[in-house]
């Protein structure tokens, strides 16, 4: 294994993360740049530098010919995908394969089977895996959807068959919400993902999002690594996430039962490689499998953080049939508590994207924090790709402990020149429900923590107009 070129093709933190790990193991790590991103951060952590030309994804990061020419001329002998991008997409791991490229990820037919939204829901009923109700196939047309609509009764969600990360997802309330919803929906997908194919699913109500974390080998061992929660988020897409579910809490019989659900989905499709199976657990913990993620998650720290193993290098270790680094499922024991804030480019009140350049960027962090991120003084968030800058993470010796270290993290995070969320963040790791752990994937719309950032901003501005008067009195400063 030591000694491989390793391409990353891939950016952001992400890109960081899978360096280091390559790094570590003794492989050649290999970055690429292109031309509307011509000093990305996470060239610094990669030992050899190669350019993807073109201005925009489907230029780069989603053209396979133009990746396949890049691997054959600096002779690549594996690619790590990351997350997103081509993370998940069937006919990448299959061209890897035929040209004998390691891809450094789960097997072309489990990505197949289990990349696709509506193969993997039937997958998972003949595992007898409970599903949530909806389409058994990709639906062709906004009367297919509707007529579903009326059989299962709304609301109902409209959702991307390939991709993930809250992207081609929206839910409609009544026939005229597909009507409006649809082709948006299959735009979204087609630009996100590269194919424009959807679903329809039976659409529940204030729900617990919870997903477990699996790790397989190539002998056909799989192991979970336990759950997450992921419940708060704005637009389908997760911006507090934390291990274990406090929804969960001590219930080990309802944990068991999840985490052995998954490793059941993954067993059904002879996966090999680290994935996450999603599930939606109703109010009264019932739960429902929903997508897997053929991937390296967004979030996986939390789990590095509360069993001491690291995801990436492990999933390294698989693709190349390398021994992982613990021996059982006993191993695998749950240390702690470990909650991640996703830091955006974004307004903290709207939560929509604000590009833009960083002018300051400080951190001051006490004892135990991990700051997973590709952000310099003077780096411009382009609107190009996702508003995601890093993920702050605290390890706590229990739930209480980590939002308390988190919240004294997040004073000490300084990003000048474009809004973020970290004002979001501050409300919310403040907030009685979720200091509690009473929270559901309702709860931006419900508790609205926006509006008390409002209010804290208006305070703020009112203070420094306050203090600017004053010094006007004072005659201000020589």
């Amino acid at each position: 294994m030591k000694g491989k070129r390793v391409l990353i093709i891939n950016r952001g933190e992400i890109a960081i993360r899978i360096a280091k790990a390559l790094n570590e193991l003794g492989l050649v790590s290999v970055g690429v740049w292109t031309d509307n991103e011509t000093e990305p951060p996470h060239l610094e952590y990669c030992q050899e530098w190669v350019h993807l030309s073109g201005n925009n994804n489907k230029e780069t990061y989603l053209n396979i010919p133009k990746i396949m020419k890049l691997i054959e001329h600096y002779k690549i002998d594996a690619v790590h995908p990351g997350y997103g991008f081509l993370s998940e997409n069937r006919e990448f791991s299959e061209t890897l394969a035929a040209k004998g490229v390691t891809f450094i990820g789960p097997n072309p037919i489990a990505v197949h089977k289990m990349g696709a939204k509506d193969i993997s829901k039937q997958i998972a009923k003949e595992a007898g895996v409970p599903v949530v109700p909806g389409s058994t196939g990709e639906i062709e047309s906004v009367e297919e959807a509707i007529k579903l609509g009326n059989e299962i009764g709304y609301p109902i969600l409209l959702k991307a068959v390939a991709g993930g990360g809250g992207k081609g997802m929206r839910p409609c309330y009544n026939e005229k919400d597909i009507k409006e919803n649809f082709s948006a929906v299959q735009r979204e997908a087609l630009s996100s993902f590269g194919y424009a194919g959807l679903l329809v699913e039976k659409y529940i109500l204030n729900p617990h999002h919870i997903e477990v974390q699996i790790l397989a080998d190539k002998k056909g061992n799989v192991y979970h690594l336990f759950e997450r929660e992921c419940s708060i988020q704005r637009r389908h897409q997760k911006i507090v996430e934390e291990a274990p579910s406090p929804f969960i809490g001590t219930d080990e019989a309802l944990r068991k039962a999840i985490c052995e659900t998954a490793v059941r989905c993954a067993k059904a499709v002879n996966y090999d490689s680290a994935g996450t199976v999603e599930f939606i657990m109703a109010e009264d913990k019932k739960f429902y499998f929903l997508e897997m993620n053929t991937r390296i998650q967004v979030e996986h720290p939390i789990t590095e953080e509360i069993t001491g193993i690291d995801l990436v290098a492990n999933m390294i270790k698989v693709a190349f049939d390398q021994p992982l680094d613990f021996k059982s499922q006993e191993d695998i024991k749950i240390q702690g508590h470990s909650i991640e804030l996703r830091i955006c480019a974004e307004d903290p009140i709207t939560m929509l994207p604000a590009p833009g350049k960083i002018v300051g960027f400080e951190t001051t962090f006490p004892q135990g924090i991990r700051f997973d991120h590709c952000i310099y003084p003077k780096f411009t968030v382009t609107p190009d790709f996702d508003p995601m800058l890093g993920k702050l993470i605290a390890k706590g010796f229990s739930r209480d402990v980590a939002i308390r270290k988190l919240r004294n993290a997040i004073d000490g995070l300084i990003i000048d020149g474009i809004k973020t969320n970290i004002p979001l963040h501050k409300v919310i790791l403040d907030e009685e429900n979720f200091k509690n752990g009473h929270y559901s994937t309702s709860y931006i719309s419900l508790i609205k923590p926006q509006e008390k950032v409002l209010v804290k901003e208006e305070i703020k501005s009112f203070m420094l107009k306050v203090a600017a008067i004053e010094m006007n009195q004072l005659g201000g400063v020589k």
